[in-house]
């Protein structure tokens, strides 16, 4: 089936029909229609992918090689035009470098936690960077207020520093939850641009309300914004591992949840960095057994869904 060349559906049909997993919909999409459809979304490209850095047995702290970012930016290139990475540091900093090699575009983000003199590594990093050429837009900081790392007075002076010292027409923003935004006014006011990570799996919303949900979190966060552009920079859904509250990882849940935001995205001109590229292993210890399986392509670099796995 094809859903842009025969319209034999609308993106909100499709997207009902998607969301409501065993409805009795006329039509109703077989796993096999769903496996075609995601792979006809996929091969039209996304706009951006979270770049997952790390090989099975690899974890952050570890020194990863050019070489290793290079071959996995080659996997993705043909299906993204923009790449987002989450350090500047320990091999991190290929990834925006290869990118523009590849003609990819980079939201480069600078990691920074309750280690101070990381954090000025990571400062210094990503102002080198940016002064390259590599930068399209940088984020100061992860989920960082979140986590209770830094205080806002601290993140302030550390997004005030880059932002006075990037190449003038860089958009300088801050990653965090959606809600964040509504909640730290200075923050808001502070950034160029608002960087919004949406999950509803996180939040333990059952699949078929999920796309609603994310639409609810990126709403909140274009309020609080004023104006200002609001990118999703962090959403996806798990394909194994542990349920949370109603939210149930699957595959057909995570394949649905993917072609359901590519299709809200295309229609509603919204920019979304899908999470994630790669599963990742090292993410169980943060995350339990869910945290290892976000990936498009599982960790040995093969494409998860479309092929009619169950």
């Amino acid at each position: 089936m094809s859903y842009r060349k025969e319209k034999v559906l609308s993106a909100e049909q499709l997207t009902q029909m998607l969301s409501h997993a065993g409805a009795a919909y006329p039509g109703e999409l077989t796993l096999e229609d769903i496996n075609h459809l995601f792979l006809e979304v996929f091969h039209n490209g996304v706009h951006g992918l979270c770049f997952s850095l790390y090989e099975d047995g690899q974890r952050p702290g570890d020194v990863i090689s050019e070489e290793q970012v290079r071959r996995r930016m080659e996997i993705i290139k043909p299906y993204t035009q923009w790449v987002r990475s989450f350090s500047c540091i320990e091999g991190n900093e290929f990834i925006p470098k290869v990118a523009k090699e590849m003609g990819i575009k980079t939201l480069v983000g600078a990691w920074l936690g309750d280690d101070l003199e990381k954090n000025e590594q990571e400062i210094e990093a990503l102002i080198e960077l940016a002064r390259k050429g590599w930068v399209d837009i940088a984020a100061v900081g992860n989920e960082v207020l979140y986590r209770k790392d830094l205080t806002e007075a601290e993140l302030l002076a550390y997004i005030d520093r880059v932002k006075k010292q990037l190449p003038a027409g860089i958009p300088v923003g801050y990653v965090d939850a959606y809600y964040e935004f509504s909640h730290r006014p200075a923050i808001t006011a502070a950034c160029d641009v608002i960087l919004s990570n949406c999950y509803p799996y996180w939040e333990g919303c059952p699949f078929e309300y999920s796309l609603g949900h994310m639409h609810q979190m990126y709403d909140q966060a274009l309020d609080a914004a004023q104006g200002k552009k609001v990118i999703i920079t962090e959403t996806g859904w798990p394909s194994q591992g542990e349920s949370l509250k109603g939210a149930h990882p699957s595959y057909e849940n995570a394949i649905k949840y993917f072609i359901n935001t590519q299709l809200w995205a295309g229609d509603h001109d919204v920019e979304v960095f899908y999470f994630s590229s790669f599963d990742e292993s090292w993410k169980v210890g943060a995350e339990g057994e869910v945290g290892a399986y976000w990936g498009i392509w599982d960790k040995s670099e093969k494409l998860k869904f479309g092929n009619g796995h169950i």
